[in-house]
């Protein structure tokens, strides 16, 4: 198993410029011939944020202090996170020319899905700093924590994205469960409201939930000004990496079959 690791990372490292091409041609396509244009990046978590702003606190009658900050700060994860999922099921699928006719390695196209909308998440960081600033939150040097968190929730999201493309290839109905089961998920996850709202028996199931940690980390260095809590985010590192693990190993001995069943 190291070995067919160490291979397909050797694989990925040699055909780097396919993927940096694949992503710059993902990233250019998203929003062409759209009158915004590439502004959507932005438009569409600000709607998000509006709308849950709106919404939630009355429902749930949240006193959350800042709360516009304290959902947008997580929304936009979970926005890169679930984009990923969805994008990364379909790609083999998408591709199925590509893959007929010639040789490169496969994991390049969940990969580039999850590298496209990392990049997209980063663009957002453009209005979060900003709006942090505008609505008093004071930036810390915790802060520089933020590509640790984020680079757990990227290999989160591409052992999944991993596993989601090569399932899919067979079962095509897989897309239309996993839009249900990340509905689900988002309401498992305190974005929109906080883990403290539920008895601590529930909270501390909840907290299995390894999106948990990393959104709970976003929060802590971005709107809190404190470092993430290291414990509870080792929980979710390790989930990632036997998540990408096996992402990999699912991929390897369902790609021999690609061709024929495309």
């Amino acid at each position: 198993m190291k070995g067919m690791l160490v291979e397909r990372i050797r694989e990925i490292f040699d055909y780097r410029q396919m993927l940096v091409s694949i992503v710059r041609k993902d990233l250019r396509s998203r929003y062409k011939g759209s009158f915004l244009g590439f502004l959507w990046t932005f438009v569409n978590p600000v709607l998000q944020l509006t709308i849950y702003s709106i919404v939630f606190p009355f429902l749930l009658r949240n006193n959350q202090e800042n709360y516009p900050m304290f959902l947008f700060v997580a929304l936009l994860p979970w926005i890169f996170f679930t984009t990923s999922l969805q994008g990364a099921t379909t790609s083999v699928v998408a591709n199925a020319n590509l893959v007929k006719k010639i040789y490169f390695p496969r994991v390049i196209l969940p990969l580039s899905v999850v590298c496209t909308n990392l990049v997209n998440y980063i663009y957002g960081l453009i209005i979060v700093f900003p709006a942090l600033l505008f609505t008093g939150v004071s930036l810390t040097f915790n802060v520089l924590w933020l590509p640790v968190i984020l680079f757990i929730e990227f290999v989160f999201a591409l052992g999944l994205a991993l596993i989601l493309s090569a399932l899919y290839v067979r079962f095509r109905d897989l897309e239309h469960v996993m839009n249900i089961l990340t509905m689900i998920w988002f309401y498992l996850t305190p974005i929109v409201f906080a883990i403290s709202i539920f008895p601590e028996s529930v909270a501390e199931i909840i907290g299995y939930n390894p999106m948990v940690p990393i959104i709970n980390g976003f929060r802590d260095v971005l709107l809190y000004g404190n470092a993430p809590n290291w414990n509870e985010l080792l929980y979710s590192m390790i989930v990632a990496i036997m998540t990408v693990v096996i992402g990999f190993v699912v991929f390897e001995k369902n790609e021999k079959t690609f061709a024929e069943d495309l």
